[in-house]
């Protein structure tokens, strides 16, 4: 056994572990990639965790930060082996303060429990990541995710307000604070915000509330044409109407789902499909609705149907989650790629991943946030005769994805990371100087090269 695992052990007891089971459990997450660590902390405590990385700097052992563990990018995994720091089970909601407008919670709170919590009270909590109800506030902290609301209340960082953070040597760094506003020094919750672990371990968060809006209602067009569903898109927004979602559905997806939901949960020519949420005062709702509504028929839409209760809004969030299923129904392997484009560009990148599969017979899905251009563009892997993935010919479509959306001003992710799966494309994503400015402050907060390394081609 190791030295610094028995050090360890006799600073954590029981909460350290290196049994097989253990260590394969913390090994990934949603993405293929998997490495064994050597010892596993399931953290209760900041003091815990400042203690673990003392030790472990102290010999040169690499550190993983994990939240829990559903990334899509191989952020968690522990490549180089070493020590993994589980935040799971600090999972306490510490406070929730109305009259401060802020909650304060430990980086394990699940996002939707956080959120229930404070729906109880009748405030509001927005960032609405896809896996909410799975994926933590330090998780969410890492990557800074997004989710349908951002289009209008912005990701998770506009409502981180202050961070405890254990660096890579023990020290515990508190920035920020409880007030909404704070300019005293430079921007450190910023820094760690979307850093993805190799900064600095988030253990505890500021969290900004705001009231909940009082009502909502949703809309659901169909079209049949993906460039009238697209122009629909700008068409509300021209209007002076900001919604809190605008998700959009290409054709691919829409078959997919009428194959797996059956033929009447969707007109049988929609080739584009628009979702709309709106939120604010009941009255106020019932007029801007109606506008909307408009806007979409006025667009083309075959098909229009408005939710005014929570359930029927649930229910149209149900078709939407369905998607993403009915792809998976397929039988095909989904990489599911969260590039972001200039809103404009959203009808240029379906016909551009129209055009690949064309060519390669590889089919490629886009669906998501086109209020904010964030689409998830999932290549659809197909399989050999022995039921496995053919990989090589997907990462080369990936490779040419990434390629077409930096030379139209986007970025290669807009809420998962970069982590493994999208190391190899950072550099030329970010260019020579931001990649330089990169890796000198990780080497100014991270010397050692120890937390989660082998990310973005780092360290």
């Amino acid at each position: 056994m190791d030295a610094w695992i028995e050090e360890l052990r006799a600073l954590a007891g029981a909460d350290l572990h290196t049994d097989a089971e253990t260590l394969r459990a913390h090994a990934g997450d949603k993405w293929h990639a998997a490495a064994l660590p050597q010892a596993v902390l399931l953290a209760r405590s900041t003091e815990q965790v400042s203690a673990a990385c003392r030790c472990a700097a102290h010999h040169g052992v690499p550190i993983t930060a994990r939240g829990a563990g559903v990334g899509y990018v191989g952020g968690c995994v522990p490549v180089r082996g070493g020590l993994v720091i589980s935040l799971a089970r600090m999972n306490r909601i510490l406070e929730i303060n109305p009259a401060d407008g802020v909650a304060v919670a430990e980086a394990g709170v699940l996002t939707a429990d956080l959120q229930d919590a404070v729906a109880a009270q009748g405030w509001f909590y927005p960032p609405d990541p896809a896996s909410r109800k799975e994926s933590s506030i330090g998780g969410n902290i890492a990557t800074n995710a997004g989710g349908p609301r951002c289009l209008k209340y912005g990701v998770t960082r506009s409502y981180v307000l202050g961070l405890t953070v254990v660096l890579a040597d023990g020290r515990v760094l508190r920035c920020g604070g409880r007030t909404h506003k704070n300019k005293q020094g430079f921007d450190l919750v910023g820094l760690f915000c979307g850093s993805e672990g190799m900064l600095g371990i988030v253990t505890e968060a500021v969290l900004r509330l705001i009231p909940a809006p009082p009502a909502r209602v949703a809309l659901r067009a169909s079209f049949p044409r993906f460039a009238l569903c697209a122009a629909a898109v700008q068409s509300i927004l021209q209007g002076g109407h900001l919604p809190c979602a605008l998700e959009i559905t290409d054709a691919y997806t829409l078959a997919a789902a009428r194959a797996y939901l059956g033929g009447d949960a969707l007109p049988a020519g929609a080739q584009g499909h628009l979702i709309v949420e709106l939120d604010g005062q009941a009255e106020a709702l019932r007029a801007e609705q109606a506008a909307v509504a408009d806007i979409l028929r006025a667009g083309g839409a075959e098909e229009v149907v408005v939710a005014e209760t929570p359930e029927a809004v649930e229910a149209i969030w149900q078709l939407r989650r369905e998607f993403s299923y009915s792809l998976k129904a397929t039988g095909l392997t989904k990489l599911n790629e969260d590039i972001v484009i200039p809103r404009s560009q959203l009808v240029e990148l379906v016909a551009f991943c129209e055009g690949l599969q064309r060519e390669t017979g590889i089919p490629v899905a886009c669906f998501g946030h086109s209020g904010d251009g964030n689409i998830h563009t999932n290549i659809m892997v197909q399989k050999d005769a022995a039921g496995r993935d053919v990989r090589p010919p997907a990462d080369a479509l990936v490779a040419r994805l990434f390629a077409w959306v930096l030379a139209h001003g986007g970025s290669i992710t807009g809420e998962h990371g970069i982590g493994l799966a999208k190391a190899p494309w950072f550099a030329q994503a970010v260019g020579d100087t931001a990649l330089e400015l990169h890796r000198a402050l990780k080497a100014a907060l991270d010397p050692q090269g120890l937390l989660n390394p082998g990310k973005m081609g780092l360290s």
